[in-house]
């Protein structure tokens, strides 16, 4: 069974950069996406970035230009560097990793933006 574990997170400035990881432990064959979603409380778990097996990246608008999704070429580690980070970023951040339709979650990990 595939276990993934979020670290990176924490509390930052307003503009600054964090690097978020996420280690996936198990069996990886058949991985299709990987990708990064966020929810702020009160809000709906929103998708910000995934990428596929073969490296294509799609990302959410609001941070289209300011987030960067990365993999691993053993496909079991997922990144996301964030920079210019905006107090709207704050959330818990999930990494996912789709098998077909199957998907796995991590527990997430706070990222906290001050003003």
């Amino acid at each position: 069974q595939v276990r993934l574990v979020e670290s990176g997170g924490g509390l930052v400035q307003a503009g600054g950069s964090l690097r978020l990881s996420c280690a996936a432990t198990g069996t990886m064959l058949g991985v299709r996406t990987m990708g990064w979603y966020r929810q702020a409380p009160g809000k709906e778990r929103e998708m910000v970035a995934t990428i596929t097996s073969g490296g294509t990246s799609n990302y959410a608008d609001s941070v289209q230009g300011r987030f960067t999704i990365s993999r691993a070429k053993a496909m079991n580690m997922a990144y996301l560097q964030m920079s210019s980070l905006k107090p709207e970023d704050t959330a818990v951040y999930y990494c996912n990793f789709k098998f077909g339709i199957t998907e796995y979650w991590g527990q997430g990990t706070q990222v906290t933006v001050s003003s």
